[in-house]
């Protein structure tokens, strides 16, 4: 591969940070990888690993001269760190972002937007239940989607330049519209995380009341909850309060749905019970056939596919 960017500066150095910093460098996609977090232990542990070429004690001194800017914090800082960084952005440099929100991020980063420097907004379909700077690696992003959602006078140079380091980071990109976006992921991503985080605390409520069984008798269903409700509370916080209009959308339409098999249940209705698991099973298989996912655990990769943990 060749360098495709001189600078790429990362702020904010956690799961998604660290594992574009971890593809670059095995791929050589970047001249120099800077990189900045707010809190001084995320720096120090990422010095200590060599997670970036420079870890910078201010935003400003990661985002000079850099060409690629990722904004990798929480949907709700995007804002505040864009007008930090605004006034060291370098002309024509390109600023991205990986929030699992699009639409709100536009507005809070729009304002701020020096003139001559563009903003193409991205989301990878790619983590872990993991987070900080020593849980990224190099294959996250391989045969995972990354959307990139464009403005209307987005710079179809800068577009394709962030597409190429993308792909060369082994994800394929898509293009959408932000509102769309918006309304697919509560569907996909945001309903589903706060479903498991409810079942999660319902356990919780249940295990208070009939000791440790629930915990010592997990079934995989209900492991699989778990795993999806330990990721990170300020990154998900984040996401509901900023997407709500499509998750209470997608929420509503699971209540309806909720309804529907809690009737099936109570008339003992096996044969609309069976169809819908039937309906529902398609599903999977064809997540599988898209090659999003294998029948094995642990996100589809081996354990041997993720250096350091």
């Amino acid at each position: 591969m060749s360098v495709i960017y001189q600078r790429v500066a990362l702020i904010g150095l956690g799961l998604i940070a660290g594992s574009m910093a971890h593809a670059m460098r095995e791929q050589a996609l970047a001249g120099e990888v800077t990189g900045f977090a707010r809190s001084p232990e995320t720096r120090a542990v990422a010095r200590e690993i060599g997670l970036c070429d420079r870890i910078c004690d201010s935003a400003a001194e990661a985002v000079a001269g850099a060409d690629l800017v990722v904004l990798a914090v929480p949907v709700g800082a995007m804002g505040d760190v864009m007008a930090e960084i605004a006034p060291h952005l370098a002309p024509g440099a390109t600023v991205t972002d990986v929030g699992s929100v699009k639409q709100s991020v536009i507005e809070a980063v729009l304002p701020h937007l020096p003139q001559g420097v563009h903003f193409i907004p991205g989301h990878p379909l790619a983590g872990t239940e993991h987070s900080g700077p020593r849980a990224g690696f190099a294959s996250l992003f391989r045969n995972r989607w990354w959307l990139l959602t464009p403005l209307p006078d987005t710079d179809e140079a800068a577009l394709a330049r962030l597409d190429r380091l993308v792909g060369a980071m082994g994800a394929k990109t898509d293009r959408m519209d932000p509102g769309h976006h918006d309304l697919v992921l509560a569907v996909t991503s945001h309903a589903p995380h706060l479903i498991a985080y409810t079942m999660v605390g319902v356990a919780d409520h249940l295990r208070r009341v009939s000791g440790e069984e629930v915990i010592q008798y997990s079934a995989a269903g209900f492991r699989d909850f778990t795993r999806i409700a330990a990721s990170d509370p300020t990154m998900w916080r984040d996401v509901f309060l900023h997407n709500k209009e499509a998750t209470l959308d997608i929420l509503g339409r699971f209540t309806e749905e909720l309804f529907v098999l809690q009737r099936a249940i109570r008339m003992g209705d096996g044969p609309q019970l069976h169809e819908y698991f039937t309906r529902t099973r398609a599903i999977r298989r064809g997540i599988i056939e898209a090659g999003q996912d294998t029948e094995a655990p642990d996100f589809g990769r081996s354990p041997e596919a993720r250096p350091g943990e």
